[in-house]
């Protein structure tokens, strides 16, 4: 039986732009963030919370920007097994990921709070 799969050429360009628009409107936001955690810096009594704060945004950052990056890849997809296989590759991507982020961030909070040194 023949592959069938094909996605008509107007789906995909809305869903590109679509990611593209959402990609920037995210970029805005965490423009924003970044602003406020700068503000951090200047108050001693939240100097503690800088790093944990700062990699948390940093943490999530990344982890928006690789959604984005797999809907990309997603939108252009051949065909269902291409789709699948770039989804099982992200899931364990941003699983090793996560396990990475969340060790970081204990770590952190732990520092932050006098429990490690």
């Amino acid at each position: 039986m023949a592959n069938n799969y094909e996605v008509p050429a107007e789906m995909r360009e809305l869903a590109e732009r679509s990611v593209a628009q959402a990609r920037k409107a995210f970029e805005g936001f965490m423009g924003a963030v970044h602003k406020t955690n700068e503000q951090l810096e200047t108050n001693p009594t939240l100097a503690s919370a800088k790093d944990v704060s700062s990699r948390a945004v940093s943490f999530a950052e990344a982890n928006v920007t690789s959604a984005f990056d797999l809907a990309d890849k997603l939108v252009h997809a051949k065909d269902p097994q291409d789709y699948l296989t770039i989804q099982a590759d992200y899931l364990k991507a941003q699983s090793a990921a996560l396990e990475a982020q969340m060790k970081e961030l204990g770590d952190a909070v732990q520092k932050a709070s006098g429990l490690k040194k």
